[in-house]
């Protein structure tokens, strides 16, 4: 787990303790958080390194960089573009949705245009502790 939920209470308590027995953090997470959801925002992703790394393969990496250069219309478009089946491909794109990579724009009808929403993903891998890290940067917006 690369960062803990809990209360305002549990987090003071917690901190107390490691006062006491700095021990107490070693397994602990380093980053807390109220909720998931204030966690995904902030981190920008809770996919966790393993996962990050199968997603970004080198056949992922280029359907990434196909979707900035030919700006797809559509997820069907994108399958035509990229030679993949639309269905392997919606996975594909809901996994990496999830990973906080790409989002949808909706376009005509019931069209879903693929589109990137991070420019850098950054691993932080603990190779002796539970403290690796993913983080999704997204560009600022202007």
């Amino acid at each position: 787990m690369t960062y803990k939920t809990g209360t305002i209470g549990e987090f003071m308590k917690w901190t107390k303790r490691v006062v006491t027995e700095p021990a107490a953090a070693e397994d602990t997470p380093k980053r807390w958080f109220d909720s998931d959801a204030t966690a995904a925002q902030t981190l920008g992703t809770t996919t966790s390194p393993e996962a990050m790394v199968k997603l970004l393969s080198e056949e992922n990496l280029e359907l990434l960089r196909l979707i900035v250069k030919a700006k797809p219309s559509s997820v069907h478009e994108l399958a035509t573009l990229a030679h993949r089946k639309e269905s392997n491909l919606s996975r594909t794109l809901r996994k990496l949705r999830e990973a906080g990579i790409v989002d949808f724009e909706e376009g005509p009808g019931r069209a879903r245009a693929p589109r990137l929403t991070a420019r850098r993903v950054t691993l932080e891998l603990d190779l002796i502790g539970p403290g690796s890290v993913v983080s999704v940067e997204r560009p600022t917006v202007n």
